[in-house]
């Protein structure tokens, strides 16, 4: 895949996937992200990278073996859940934080 203008580095699209806000030079690349066709793919994966490790750390808690696989699991199934159902809020609140309109109304 070819790069974008604005591309942020490995450090800040880690820190992007966090909640955090990129700087101004990645403003087109934040566009595209939350804008182009698959915006809810990259949204959805973006917050498994955040999950699943967490996940991992809970399934090293002491207890049963199956508590060990249901926590983790419901804990990445409702998360998982609440980003579909709520993405378009999500997304809404990402393009207001980088400074950009909402999606459709560039210009």
């Amino acid at each position: 895949m070819t790069r974008l203008p604005g591309d942020p580095s490995p450090w800040r699209r880690a820190c992007y996937a966090l909640g955090f806000r990129l700087p101004p030079e990645n403003r087109e690349w934040v566009w595209h992200d939350l804008t182009d066709a698959g915006w809810r793919g990259r949204l959805l994966l973006r917050h498994l990278a955040v999950m699943l490790p967490l996940c991992a750390l809970l399934a090293l808690l002491p207890g049963a073996w199956w508590l060990r696989v249901a926590v983790p699991l419901l804990a990445l199934l409702t998360s998982a859940l609440t980003v579909l159902v709520s993405a378009d809020d999500l997304r809404r609140a990402r393009l207001r934080r980088h400074g950009l309109p909402p999606a459709g109304r560039r210009g």
